[in-house]
């Protein structure tokens, strides 16, 4: 399904479906009808002027179930419109960035007078389509038709309200088989050490995804060094603890070296891509956001408006004491384990046998596996707190989510290690259970995120090929397999989890790596399996996600920091309990502590002396963000000349004069 702007005009016999919409099976004909006209109507009319069609024709409608299935399109020139409608940066000929597409500037345009039929990617035409659906608003409707209940009010997102009514059930876009088969070559199907084709990724994904892959390659080649440094020390010096702090000493300069790296990188691909000039609008109550209709002190628009008070009260005096209740309960089930550590290792020293040698990793297993439920059971109460603490902006939602799940995430993964270390001292039952932990926690993931959902996806095509076949010769059977395919299949929700899972491993790796260095080695190797795995997920597993400009990792990047200051802490007070260490100060630990407490600081300002030393930008990209901001201001000068010079030339001389 190869989507060509010349091929996509404003006729239904060249209609090239992009999107596809889920109505409820009980739907109102009259909602239907009214629906439908609203997508078609002009701009100025309060429509999408897009392009609709349902799946099925009226005669094929009486003996199938899915007749409330539509395509949604566009025609070539909507889609031009469209894009400079959402501040869609594309490259010019001489290889810079230019913001927006206004008719008289687009052969300026690479790729636009040459080959038109790419000059949009299939991502991008289905986000525009996806921003002019969100962006279909009630005028002077008061209710949706056929439904008194779902009531409307000027400026609320129509489709939202579909949305969260229950008359919409889906709104994804289709996939390209033909590119997808392409990508599929170049990415996971040929097992090989090989780098991931990034630009392929965002141009089919969008940059949201591409971001995730590239960070994820990158960590994973990171990662090698680490790997390639501590798998000698594990063969040869496995119970010399005192050598492991040179080990310590490497990881707190890697840990810093390779955030800041990347933010470099982060830049370039951006650059490359857009996002880095892609101006943002301003952005719109979340779906979920509800209040008193009131107007808006910055747009003038009407939405619901809900005091900032209340909010602050339901996360203090709830969100707050019920995180803090979920902490608890995470520490009273790592007591638990301990518990059973203790009860391992004494029956193992009464009887002696292999068998109960055995037993000893047991209580680690156990609770590696309740850990990960903890943190899933968890996942879905933080969603609801923070949907229930109803916050305005999307962005708010998420920094809110995100930080109730890191925190707890944090403590129920690495609360263990720290009373191991730093209470019972104990380096053996440290290495032991990070190393039960860190496998564990990899090989749950492995399966529950991939191998579980690919296996229930197959069994699902499995059976709509044998209904697709039982079809009359008359269906379009190609694309009818296509969509209800694509629209049992599973939603992806985001790189949430991706990134998390990345985030805990790469704590595994720098707070205690020093006492287990295969840490590194098997975080590579599981990584090598999660681009393929993921790369799967994506493309076979779970519903083509809408593509979502980012300019980089997001709030991760402040995640990853943060972790990694906390090991330098880590670092430096194992490296204070080794036997090494304390035989220079035999007599006064108070001066030995002061001692690490000092060379911690400096450490951490080593790392922010260096975070600032090393530039977030390419010099070459600071130099082309600045011309582009210079052009801006002196075309900006010109236009204003222009205005006084052809306003001097309509007034009077006597006007002038005075």
């Amino acid at each position: 399904m190869k989507v060509t702007l010349s091929t996509l005009d404003a006729h239904e016999t060249s209609f090239t479906p992009l999107v596809v919409i889920e109505l409820a099976q009980d739907v109102k004909e009259e909602t239907k009808e009214w629906l439908k006209s609203r997508i078609v109507a002009k701009k100025k009319d309060g429509g999408a002027q897009l392009l609709i069609r349902p799946l099925l024709s009226k005669y094929e409608e009486e003996s199938l179930e899915h007749q409330n299935l539509y395509l949604v399109g566009a025609s070539n020139l909507r889609l031009l419109l469209g894009a400079e409608a959402v501040g869609l940066v594309k490259e010019c000929s001489d290889g810079t960035m230019m913001g927006a597409l206004p008719p008289g500037t687009r052969w300026r345009f690479r790729g636009f007078h040459d080959n038109n039929d790419d000059f949009l990617t299939m991502a991008e035409c289905q986000f525009i389509i996806k921003h002019e659906l969100e962006n279909l608003r009630a005028r002077d409707e008061k209710m949706i038709p056929g439904y008194p209940q779902a009531k409307l009010y000027p400026g609320k997102s129509l489709l939202r309200r579909l949305l969260t009514s229950g008359i919409v059930v889906q709104v994804f876009p289709l996939h390209d088989n033909e590119a997808l088969k392409k990508l599929e070559d170049s990415w996971y199907t040929r097992l090989a050490l090989k780098f991931q084709p990034i630009d392929r990724i965002r141009d089919y994904f969008g940059e949201t995804i591409a971001f995730y892959f590239g960070f994820l390659e990158y960590f994973t080649f990171a990662l090698v060094p680490m790997a390639a440094i501590g798998l000698p020390y594990y063969l040869f010096v496995w119970e010399d603890y005192d050598k492991y702090v040179v080990f310590a000493s490497f990881n707190l300069l890697w840990s810093t070296v390779i955030l800041e790296v990347w933010k470099r990188g982060c830049a370039s691909m951006a650059y490359r891509w857009g996002t880095l000039l892609m101006k943002r609008q301003f952005e719109e109550p979340r779906p979920g956001f509800h209040g008193v209709l009131g107007a808006n002190p910055v747009t003038g628009r009407e939405e619901p408006l809900y005091p900032s008070y209340k909010r602050q009260l339901r996360i203090y005096l709830v969100s707050l004491p019920f995180v803090c209740l979920c902490l608890f309960l995470s520490l009273c089930v790592m007591m638990v384990y301990f518990d059973m550590e203790a009860w391992a290792l004494a029956l193992h020293e009464d009887s002696g046998s292999e068998w109960t040698g055995v037993l000893l990793y047991v209580p680690s297993i156990i609770y590696a596996v309740v850990i990960e439920v903890m943190n899933r059971l968890y996942r879905y109460a933080a969603e609801f707190l923070t949907s229930w603490e109803n916050h305005r902006l999307e962005s708010a939602y998420q920094n809110h989510l995100v930080l109730k799940v890191l925190v707890f995430n944090f403590l129920n993964c690495f609360a263990s290690l720290f009373y191991i270390a730093f209470v019972l001292q104990d380096m053996k039952l440290l290495r032991q259970s990070l190393a039960t932990l860190l496998i564990t926690s990899q090989i749950l993931n492995q399966v529950m995120e991939s191998l579980l959902p690919y296996w229930l996806q197959k069994k699902h095509s499995v059976r709509v090929r044998r209904k697709v076949e039982a079809l009359k010769a008359d269906v379009d059977t190609t694309l009818y397999e296509q969509v209800i395919l694509e629209k049992e299949m599973g939603t992806y929700l985001g790189t949430f989890d991706d990134y998390l899972e990345l985030f805990l491993q790469f704590g595994y790796v720098s707070l205690f790596s020093c006492v287990y260095p295969l840490a590194a080695a098997f975080a590579v190797l599981n990584n090598f399996t999660e681009v393929n795995s993921d790369a799967l997920k994506m493309c076979r597993v779970f519903k083509r996600p809408f593509a979502e400009p980012t300019a980089n990792i997001g709030v991760w990047q402040l995640a990853f920091e943060t972790m990694s200051v906390i090991s330098v802490v880590t670092n430096c007070a194992l490296i204070g309990m080794s036997p090494q260490v304390k035989a220079i100060f035999p007599e006064s630990k108070a001066e030995l502590i002061l001692i690490v407490v000092a060379v911690e600081h400096a450490i951490l300002a080593w790392k922010f002396i260096l975070a600032f030393a090393i530039p977030d930008k390419p010099r070459h990209i600071q130099v082309k963000l600045a011309r582009l901001e210079f052009e801006s201001l002196e075309a900006l000068k010109q236009q204003q000349m222009k205005l006084v010079a052809e306003n001097l030339k309509e007034e009077p001389w006597e006007e002038k004069a005075t």
